[in-house]
């Protein structure tokens, strides 16, 4: 463990209870208000060396650890995107942190753009797999073999499982698809949407991918699930913004919420 990991988990103990944390979840747009409904303590992250200047509107920089559900989580509302520094492993600290402070677990979320005619705006769409579409790697510039991580089983099935059968019991429609990262800022061509579902991707965005690599690299078991906010280029009429993002976020947030609440009051 290094020392800024270190530094960095006694400043959390200080702020929020040394107890251990079971599950780590990185919030996607439309998804900030979740912190908030977590018992516990909000940690900017200006006060935490290192971890990274978030500058995508529609999401919180903070870093809440408490109770949900009768979990207790570390929360993170805000990711750093490669496409704000051009830093894969921007998020490297930040999960490297979550593991020392004991959690085993790690449920990312995300806004995703669909190439599926039947996964519409306001769905949700659980990660079976992912294309690394943009070539990018956060564990380029590791220096030991740890660098070279098994990827065959990287979306765990057995949080999967949990996922879906918790979708089940809330009534919220969970289709399993395969999750394409694009590096961003700019929105996909049509072309590179034909490109990328020849190629078996279900869901587009720009984000996740470098989180569940760098997951698997610190040993957490991890999920995702995608907000679909759009249809991909081409797909539809529909104009693809950032605005369009954030307005279409909050539809499948809300279904997103019900799940994560009962997936947190099921051990697993």
């Amino acid at each position: 463990m290094s020392d800024q990991i270190v530094a960095l988990t006694q400043l959390v103990h200080a702020r929020a209870g040394s107890a251990p944390i079971e599950l780590g979840l990185i919030l996607g747009s439309g998804l900030g208000h979740l912190a908030d409904a977590v018992e516990g303590v909000a940690i900017p992250y200006a006060d935490l060396p290192g971890f990274p200047h978030v500058g995508v509107s529609g999401h919180n920089p903070n870093l809440v650890i408490g109770t949900l559900e009768g979990r207790r989580v570390a929360v993170f509302g805000a990711r750093e995107h490669y496409y704000e520094n051009g830093n894969a492993a921007a998020m490297r600290l930040p999960l490297g942190l979550l593991k020392a402070l004991g959690a085993s677990q790690l449920i990312a979320t995300n806004a995703a753009g669909s190439l599926c005619p039947d996964m519409r705006p306001g769905d949700l769409m659980l990660l079976s797999d992912h294309i690394n579409f943009s070539g990018l790697n956060p564990l380029i510039g590791e220096k030991t073999d740890a660098r070279f991580v098994p990827m065959t089983t990287a979306h765990d099935a057995d949080l999967r499982a949990a996922l879906r059968a918790s979708a089940a019991a809330v009534g919220v429609a969970l289709p399993e698809g395969v999750y394409a990262w694009y590096s961003g800022p700019s929105f996909e061509t049509p072309a590179e949407i034909r490109a990328i579902k020849i190629l078996g991707g279900d869901a587009v965005g720009m984000s996740t991918v470098p989180e569940v690599i760098l997951a698997r690299f610190l040993g957490l078991r991890v999920a995702a699930i995608s907000t679909i906010t759009n249809m991909a280029a081409g797909m539809s009429d529909e104009q693809i913004s950032h605005e369009h993002t954030k307005a279409m976020a909050p539809i499948g947030a809300a279904k997103l919420e019900q799940v994560l609440r009962h997936f947190l009051r099921q051990a697993i």
